[in-house]
């Protein structure tokens, strides 16, 4: 049998199209070229609209604020001087009962960034990258930026530190999936300088246990520097809508600000918390002794909170830096302000001054959220709520589709309506010496059990016991109490 073939006609051999029978090959050429101007059309009409949407949504200014517990003039504590963040709570609205997942920088970053429990990250220290644990997630940074926000990290957003620094070092964590910039600043040398001391060494590692009242003027320290810089920003034109994210570091230690936060607080003004003469003892696990801070005179603990004091005042005038160039540009109508502690902090109560506990000052931190156009703005909120709940109520209110996996919920009914109730608890875990507490706050009660309840088991009644100083767990009288929040910590919910 014979094979039959012909070889390509010319207009085939020059990547022309042959014109149908009965049509000229020009005819044939001038509709494949209309055919493909359409197809260009319309695709640029698809972009074109695309970024339109892009354009119409709202900016985003996240404020992070290292070891911030809720020590601001707007909640109620006279002695801080913070202007400009209650300036931000009139404007927006303040939570009462906002709560960490973990409190400490790292894991509680991780989760709230992530938008995962500690327990699905398994992110509990601060030298673990968390890509290592979670190569695969959407960060909540990334999931704007592949929405066609232009992400900015300026500072401390994701944890660098500790045996983590070099990530500072190479640009930041997680610099080329989240961001499309990241800049991290060092102090000048003048602001290296100045009168300060270390106090006593309370064990760990020496360095972080001292303060300085440091020369020069804001920006000879990374938080001014990253002030400025985000006023920078701010005040640039542009069309892509921008998610940015500032992190402040103080008063995180060591406490250094400059010279003239410390003068803001008269060292003869500053009085320590007294532990209450009506107290039981503590779980094993509930402090952790590797830091002894029983070996702190009365001036080391009157210095520290000043200098803690001074921290929060010289955040607090950088964040009022940010907020006057949202009053100047006018964009407080197309931008959510979100400000938050990553985590609470002890200022003495239980002997204790640091984080990394599971009572009420280390795991309740300060959330403030400016949202244009939502009906509770400028009142207060007792709704409890967690940080693994912005990453979902960021998507929410910008439009976004948050990922499927996310375990935080949105609290924006909230923002609309202040006095709904939130989520029923809020949860919080950390690991001390290999053992892990689970902690579940709701409206009236926190629960606290190490390694399940075998190592000991925490109630305290935040009605009448709101520092958690008198353990009721092993009171007859609460066991159905007992029993109701054993459920809710295995069930997480």
């Amino acid at each position: 049998m014979k094979m039959m073939y012909s070889l390509p006609s010319p207009e085939r051999q020059r990547g022309v199209p042959c014109a149908p029978h009965g049509m000229s090959p020009n005819t044939a050429r001038w509709r494949s070229r209309l055919r493909l101007i359409s197809v260009i059309a319309v695709f640029c009409a698809w972009s074109a609209g695309a970024l339109s949407a892009a354009a119409e949504r709202p900016n985003v200014l996240l404020i992070i604020v290292d070891d911030l517990r809720p020590e601001l003039g707007c909640y109620g504590v006279s002695r801080a001087h913070s202007p400009n963040v209650d300036r931000l709570a009139e404007r927006g609205m303040r939570f009462d009962r906002a709560y960490c997942q973990y409190p400490v920088c790292n894991a509680s970053r991780t989760s709230f960034l992530t938008g995962l429990r500690p327990e699905t990250t398994r992110v509990f220290s601060n030298d673990l990258y968390f890509r290592e644990k979670l190569p695969d997630a959407v960060t909540l940074p990334e999931l704007f930026k592949k929405n066609g926000y232009r992400t900015v990290s300026l500072g401390k957003i994701f944890h660098a530190g500790g045996k983590l620094a070099k990530l500072s070092a190479s640009g930041g964590a997680d610099a080329e999936r989240s961001w499309d910039e990241v800049k991290v600043f060092a102090p000048t040398k003048t602001g290296m300088q100045g009168e300060g001391r270390e106090m006593t060494n309370p064990g760990g590692n020496r360095g972080w246990c001292r303060w300085l009242a440091a020369d020069g003027g804001d920006e000879d320290q990374p938080d001014g520097q990253y002030a400025a810089e985000g006023v920078r920003i701010l005040n640039e034109p542009r069309e892509q809508p921008l998610f940015l994210a500032v992190g402040f570091n103080k008063p995180h230690d060591p406490f250094i600000s400059p010279k003239k936060y410390f003068d803001l607080y008269p060292p003869e003004s500053i009085e320590p918390p007294q532990v209450p003469e009506k107290r039981g003892p503590a779980a094993p696990l509930a402090i952790s002794r590797a830091t002894d801070f029983s070996k702190f005179t009365d001036q080391d603990r009157r210095e520290f909170l000043r200098a803690y004091l001074a921290g929060v005042s010289f955040m607090d005038a950088q964040v009022g830096k940010l907020l006057a160039a949202l009053d100047a540009t006018d964009r407080w109508k197309n931008t959510v302000v979100v400000f938050f502690g990553d985590h609470g902090y002890h200022l003495g109560e239980h002997g204790w001054w640091n984080k990394s506990t599971v009572f009420e000052e280390s795991a309740r931190v300060p959330l403030i959220v400016w949202s244009p156009g939502t009906r509770g703005a400028g009142k207060a909120t007792n709704a409890i709520v967690e940080l693994v709940d912005v990453y979902p109520t960021l998507c929410d209110l910008c439009g976004l589709t948050a990922p499927s996996d996310l375990q935080g919920k949105s609290f924006r009914p909230v923002l609309d309506d202040p006095s709904l109730p939130g989520k029923p608890a809020a949860f919080t875990v950390v690991e001390r010496g290999g053992v892990l507490g689970r902690s579940v706050r709701t409206d009236r009660w926190r629960y606290t059990e190490w390694d399940e309840g075998r190592k000991g088991a925490e109630l305290y009644d935040q009605a009448t016991d709101p520092d958690d100083y008198v353990n009721l767990a092993d009171d007859p009288q609460h066991a159905p109490t007992v029993a109701e929040l054993k459920k809710l910590l295995v069930s997480g919910e």
